[in-house]
């Protein structure tokens, strides 16, 4: 293929081996994406038929970015590739295969929202009342466990004498079968149903063996225990896998992540070759040098150096600010000179922060001097109530089984049907073990519900059942939009007339227009396929860099982007890295390619920014800098000041090193003892401060304010805190 012309001379080999298994680890910024792109054309050139290729990411806007190039590449064909994420490939199997798994096609997905919100309503069904056991860290457990395949059959095994477990063991039970009553899978279950459909149905494993002859994974270090499971079931023969990824940003272990599944892959397939992309097109070599002095301070890594034919490039350079407003207003000047001098555009520049919290100082300072931003992987559209909302209506439209859909409906927009009566209904539904919705077609037999209130249900009954006739009728666009229009909704919110309501007006405005347009580009697709495709969206697939402001967003947020000018913020210790006095080496290192990813965002320019005090916990709290920021080469930054002076990179007297030797050399975490004004850890809310503590033994509750959670009341003897 004349196109191979276009690559060097590893990426190359790396796209004609088709033999066997394949692991290509891609340095940052060494044309990854036009390696996977180019070697689905060649695969599909040799003869390999698109319906057969199985290719596999992690967000949509890779699969997107990948399919339109490979469309250029080889046309249509590129139409019939199985190409998306792990979690939209593996829902388009199950709508298929339901049935096998007494699952019915029109399956609802819950996002974590709509599962924390059925996980509270578990735990008020089975009456358990315990401070430690909220709704949030259940469902973030029950995620956690379903990420490591943990089913509540080998959690009982394992289990402990707490109360705690025994309740957790409960609810994790009562939750998986509310949700196969809802006719519902959560976000994990789109990767553990497959598992199970393959596992106990060879007949059907075997069809899909037949239909993928090549398998290609992208992003292989975010690979968690449930993705290599179906890597593994689904192998060709002959083991026709390629993965590719770079160990060196492996950086989600808090969402079951292994980085193990990279490095023994060539133990667990068989004579698997190793291509290893070093050269980089993205960055300078200055930039280069300096993430490369850092990452190799992890001792878990696949050897690689990263090289380029870039120029040297500027150094990077440090701010320190003598607090977070001080810094934000020093990001403001800063980007002010560098769009004058560079004649760069305002999305040209990002923003990276390790907190979600330390976007409000930001957000102040650009607000106040009038610089437009947006803050990608806040909340994002498809998540926002009101879109929700109207979402819910379609879900129950599609599948009357949905009950969380149903309750979050039942009474918007105000129809009178109060919580105790909708109490009342479940109840009656439990006991005849019907369907929420079931019920209200008898909702005259709840006698305990007064008149008044079942005239209302049963005339939102015959809405429902009129838009349920409706949908098999209409277009998508054109049932959302009589929908929404019959509901009210819009005059709602244009006639209450405030800043939140007309924003909320805007949002289902763009809503109806997004229903449109996906109705017009897919005539042929139905409701519960676009329901499925929506409830897979993430913030980054939103992101749009056409639009012309500063991108905010968590370091997170950004593997996969890159930008000519890059601020890396906050590089504090317990922010960045993260409370890591206390962790281990491995959550170190994480916290290490976490800085390595975001530094290699940048094309041109780092700046690389910490206060030496910092508003936390309601009190200002004094900040050491990052030990991140001692690693690196000296040679490759400088350090510039709020006022004239600048200074070439050396090691200062208040570096880390001597800040973490003079506090904590003599520390002993088992004589402290939890006291008002503590700082301390949780495994789920993060960093906090203790505000009161009450009673004592068992019982002792304990308030603390989390920094990124609000406050919170925990049982001390549940709550599992460390102490900073």
């Amino acid at each position: 293929m004349k196109i191979l012309n276009d690559l060097n001379q590893e990426q190359k080999k790396a796209v004609e081996y088709i033999s066997g298994p394949q692991m290509i680890v891609a340095g940052a910024g060494s044309g990854k994406t036009r390696v996977l792109t180019y070697k689905i054309a060649f695969l599909i050139d040799k003869g390999f038929k698109p319906g057969s290729i199985l290719a596999l990411t992690f967000t949509n806007k890779a699969a997107k970015e990948m399919k339109d190039r490979i469309r250029a590449l080889v046309g249509k064909k590129a139409d019939d590739l199985w190409m998306g994420t792990f979690h939209s490939i593996f829902a388009r199997i199950l709508r298929v295969e339901a049935k096998t798994l007494n699952y019915r096609s029109n399956f609802s997905i819950y996002d974590r929202e709509d599962s924390v919100s059925l996980v509270s309503n578990v735990i008020a069904s089975l009456n358990i009342n315990l401070e430690n056991l909220t709704p949030n860290f259940v469902q973030h457990r029950i995620s956690y466990m379903k990420n490591q395949m943990i089913t509540p059959d080998q959690f009982n095994k394992s289990l402990t004498s707490t109360l705690a477990d025994k309740k957790f063991l409960e609810i994790y039970i009562e939750y998986n079968n509310r949700l196969f009553e809802n006719n519902a899978m959560d976000f994990d279950d789109l990767l553990l149903k497959p598992i199970e459909l393959f596992k106990s149905n060879k007949k059907t494993l075997t069809k899909y063996k037949k239909i993928f002859k090549y398998i290609l994974v992208d992003e292989y270090q975010d690979t968690n225990k449930a993705q290599y499971e179906l890597l593994k079931l689904l192998s060709p023969t002959r083991n026709k896998v390629c993965v590719v990824g770079d160990d060196a940003q492996s950086i989600y272990s808090w969402r079951g992540a292994e980085i193990k599944n990279m490095l023994n892959f060539k133990k667990d397939f068989k004579g698997a070759k190793i291509f290893r992309l070093e050269q980089n097109y993205r960055s300078t070599k200055t930039i280069l040098a300096a993430a490369d002095s850092v990452i190799k301070n992890n001792s878990e890594q696949i050897t690689k150096t990263l090289w380029t034919e870039n120029n040297d490039g500027e150094l990077l350079s440090m701010m320190r600010a003598s607090d977070e407003k001080d810094e934000a207003l020093q990001i403001v000047k800063r980007i002010k000179k560098e769009i004058s001098s560079r004649k760069l555009s305002l999305n040209d520049i990002a923003i990276f922060y390790r907190l979600n919290s330390q976007s409000r100082a930001l957000e102040d300072a650009f607000r106040k001097e009038k610089i437009p931003y947006k803050i990608v992987g806040g909340v994002e559209f498809y998540r926002r109530k009101e879109v929700k909302d109207i979402l819910a209506y379609l879900r129950v439209l599609t599948n009357q089984n949905d009950e969380e859909s149903l309750l979050r409906i039942m009474n918007f927009p105000q129809r009178g049907i109060g919580n105790t009566s909708i109490t009342k209904m479940i109840a009656f539904a439990r006991k005849l073990e019907l369907s929420l919705f079931a019920t209200m077609a008898r909702v005259f037999e709840v006698i305990e519900v007064k008149e008044r209130i079942q005239k209302n249900v049963k005339q939102f009954k015959l809405l429902l059942d009129k838009y349920i006739d409706l949908k098999d009728q209409l277009s998508i666009g054109e049932l959302t939009s009589a929908l929404v229009d019959e509901l009210g909704v819009l005059r709602i919110y244009k006639e209450e007339n405030t800043q939140e309501s007309m924003a909320r007006y805007d949002n289902l405005q763009e809503l109806l227009a997004a229903v449109q347009e996906y109705s017009k580009e897919n005539p042929d697709t139905k409701l519960d396929d676009f329901l499925a495709e929506v409830s897979l969206v993430s913030g980054v697939d939103q992101y749009d860099e056409k639009i012309n402001s500063v991108t905010f967003m968590t370091v997170h947020s950004a593997k996969g982007l890159e930008f000519p000018l890059v601020f890396v913020t906050g590089l504090e210790e317990d922010i960045f890295p993260l409370s890591p006095r206390f962790d281990s080496d491995s959550k170190i290192e994480e916290e290490r390619r976490l800085f390595y990813v975001a530094v290699t965002r940048a094309r041109e320019k780092v700046f690389l920014t910490y206060s030496r005090s910092r508003y936390r916990f309601g009190e200002v709290a004094y900040q050491s800098r990052s030990r991140f920021l001692e690693e690196i080469d000296e040679d490759t930054y400088e350090e510039l000041y709020s006022g004239s002076g600048r200074k070439s990179g050396r090691r200062k007297k208040d570096s880390y090193d001597e800040y973490y030797q003079e506090s904590f050399d003599d520390f002993d975490q088992e004589r402290r003892s939890l006291r008002v004004g503590s700082r301390v850890t949780h495994q789920v809310f993060g960093m906090g401060k203790i505000l009161q503590i009450l009673g004592n033994g068992d019982m002792q509750k304990i308030t603390i304010a989390f920094e990124e959670h609000g406050t919170k009341q925990l049982l001390s003897k549940f709550a599992n805190l460390k102490l900073i």
